[in-house]
């Protein structure tokens, strides 16, 4: 038993293996990872990003020229100052009555600019408009409200498919396992299918407006709220369960006095986080035509009218600001 020790004891000290930090296996490793990044970072244009961020920061300070700081310059001078109001012509409003007019509209004299295909011609006349200095902000927040009304509806057909499939399939309460890999499975689905590509199939259905949008949501997000659910059941605590079984109660009561109590603060927080989300989605649904402020968005986008979409941007940004703020209280009272 002493032999190995005095072998140890008499090797010469040049003969001892030191630690290596570094190791030509680990070098090689690097280089690999370093290698898959580039062709990575090449294929998603990470590195002409990089290029053209740097110039813009050059271009800012006084150094060289960009087409991004250009790009963002030229939208800054048009979204500013921002749209509110609303200009018709008399000419195109059906009985106007000029000694009745809107909250805040007055008549003002203009020049109405049309043009002539067949001469190729600009031509201009007197007219009088009616300008509602707040008309446009009326609009865009009559449509922030459908667009909340859609992540509404989204969240609460969501809960009502989600309940009954996260109960299926959570593993101790599903009376099946062929029933369990099917909820997992139909869940699983639902997750899989993103908003944006559903509001595509069901505009081709429903046509333009919020249907589409309602319905999407809710079948992407039920996948979600589904799945959350099935696993709070799943790691519920089991003492209680067990006690009450023992005691004789079916299934359904235990859910009822043992599971539900313990998972509901953790449900009402996942639905809150689901109804967030929605909205926000929902701004966005509207691009394919799926109703909401995403429509009118994408309208003016395209028109160039900057001013317009300066104006929807901060309808947006105040509303997600403010409803982070009422459900975080919410939140707070509720667990």
């Amino acid at each position: 038993m002493n032999k190995p020790v005095e072998n140890i004891i008499k090797r010469d000290w040049r003969e001892w293996q030191t630690y290596q930090a570094i190791t030509p296996k680990i070098i090689f490793g690097f280089f690999i990872t370093f290698v898959l990044l580039s062709w990575s970072a090449h294929n998603t244009e990470m590195d002409r990003a990089a290029v053209e961020t740097g110039q813009a920061v050059l271009s800012a300070v006084g150094i060289g020229n960009s087409d991004v700081l250009d790009g963002v310059s030229k939208f800054g001078s048009q979204a500013f100052p921002i749209q509110f109001s609303t200009r018709t012509e008399l000419t195109r409003l059906e009985d106007v009555d000029l000694e009745n007019l809107p909250w805040l509209s007055y008549v003002e004299d203009g020049v109405s600019r049309e043009y002539d295909v067949d001469t190729d011609t600009w031509t201009q006349s007197k007219t009088e408009y009616l300008v509602d200095p707040i008309g446009y902000l009326k609009k865009v927040l009559k449509m922030m409200w459908e667009t909340i009304e859609m992540g509404f509806w989204g969240t609460a057909i969501s809960i009502v498919i989600s309940l009954p499939l996260g109960i299926l399939a959570a593993r101790n309460f599903s009376p099946h396992p062929i029933i369990y890999q099917v909820a997992r499975g139909w869940l699983s689905f639902h997750r899989a299918m993103p908003e944006l590509i559903v509001a595509l199939f069901l505009v081709l259905i429903y046509g333009f407006g919020p249907i589409a949008g309602v319905l999407a949501l809710a079948i992407h997000t039920s996948g979600v709220l589904g799945k959350f659910f099935a696993d709070e059941i799943e790691n519920a605590p089991k003492g209680p369960q067990m006690a009450l079984s023992s005691a004789g109660a079916n299934p359904l009561k235990v859910l009822r006095y043992a599971v539900f109590p313990h998972v509901l603060p953790a449900w009402i927080a996942y639905i809150q986080y689901i109804f967030e989300r929605n909205i926000r989605t929902a701004t966005v649904l509207g691009i394919v035509g799926a109703g909401g402020i995403g429509m009118e968005l994408k309208g003016r986008w395209d028109l160039f009218d900057y001013d317009h979409v300066a104006t929807i941007l901060l309808i947006i940004f105040i509303t997600v600001v403010l409803l982070e703020a009422s459900t975080q209280k919410l939140r707070n009272k509720t667990l």
